[in-house]
Order: structure tokens, then sequence, then C-alpha cells
């Protein structure tokens, strides 16, 4: 059974920066993309960022983060990292990790499975 772990949330103030870490198990993840999702009070589920398999693979965002977020992966340690930098409020949200997948023009859960999620709250 899959289990993913997020942790690394907080409260930070606007321009502040926080690093997520979301272990994951319960079956071989090798060859799948592995990304982070977001979803804020009210909205929908929102694709934030993705990282391939490979070491030093290719990596993905959202406009919306591009330039400020960072994504990462250790195969070895089966954890994946989101380094966020110059948190807006409007970036307050619960954050979720997931092995992903294209969908069209965006990204799905590969696995159907979700973590608990970690609350991110940026003041003003």
């Amino acid at each position: 059974q899959v289990q993913l772990v997020e942790s690394g949330g907080g409260l930070v103030q606007a321009g502040g920066s926080l690093r997520l870490s979301c272990a994951y198990s319960g079956r071989t993840f090798r060859n799948y993309h592995m990304g982070w999702f977001r979803q804020a009070p009210g909205k929908e589920r929102e694709f934030v960022a993705a990282v391939s398999w490979a070491i030093g693979g290719s990596t993905y965002y959202a406009d919306s983060v591009k330039g400020r977020f960072a994504i990462s992966r250790d195969n070895a340690k089966n954890t994946v990292y989101l380094e966020m930098n110059k948190l807006k409020p409007e970036d307050t949200a619960v954050y979720y990790c997931a092995a992903v997948q294209r969908a069209g023009a965006g990204w799905d859960n590969a696995l159907d499975a979700w973590g608990q999620g970690t609350l991110v709250t940026v003041s003003s």
C-alpha cells in the first residue's frame, strides 16, 4: 500500500522560505515522476511542481511558482522535497505530494494515493 507522509509546513511571513519533505513507501516508485499539489481554502487542488525519476532529471513548475520554488528528490531516501522561496500570501494552502503522470497539458495523480498534506500559511 502506497504511503506518503508530508512535513515541513508552518507559518511564515511573506517573502520567507520553507522546505517541504515527502517520504514515500509501500511500493517501488522507480520510473515515476514525483510531484507536489496544493489546495487553498475554497479552491480545487492544483499542480505545483514535478520531478522525473532520473538524478538531475527534468523539473516542471506551475507558472505561479516558477522562479520561486524548486523541487528535488533523493531516490535513495525515497523522499521528494519542495524548496519554497519568496513566499506570498496566495501560496497559503495544504500541500500534498504524489506520484504523478502527464494528463493532457497538466498532471494527474498516477497512483491515486494522497498523503495527509502539510499546511503552509503565509502572512502578509
